[in-house]
């Protein structure tokens, strides 16, 4: 039996002193678009800063081949969470 690869795209999402709890959450939203995953990132910094968030960033994967309605839910979700809680960065 052959065996299928799929092609697999990768974001990096990064909010500025996002809570971990809000990034869990969003990480969630996110993981019910059919096909995408995700993995939180810990911050990296040596110098521990309250006001700096506990994850560096939010690392989301789906297929290349994602249809756009998703590709779109993607997209309202990360401006829903940018419209509470401030813009992001998406790489």
């Amino acid at each position: 039996m052959k065996k299928t690869t799929v092609k697999q795209q990768q974001e990096q999402i990064t909010y500025p002193n996002l809570p971990l709890a809000v990034y869990r959450e969003l990480a969630a939203h996110l993981q019910q678009v059919k096909g995408v995953t995700t993995e939180l990132v810990p911050q990296q910094s040596e110098q521990f800063d309250y006001t700096q968030s506990q994850v560096e960033t939010l690392l989301i994967q789906y297929p290349s081949s994602l249809n756009i309605p998703e590709k779109h839910q993607i997209k309202r979700i990360l401006d829903y969470y940018a419209k509470v809680h401030g813009t992001y960065d998406r790489k």
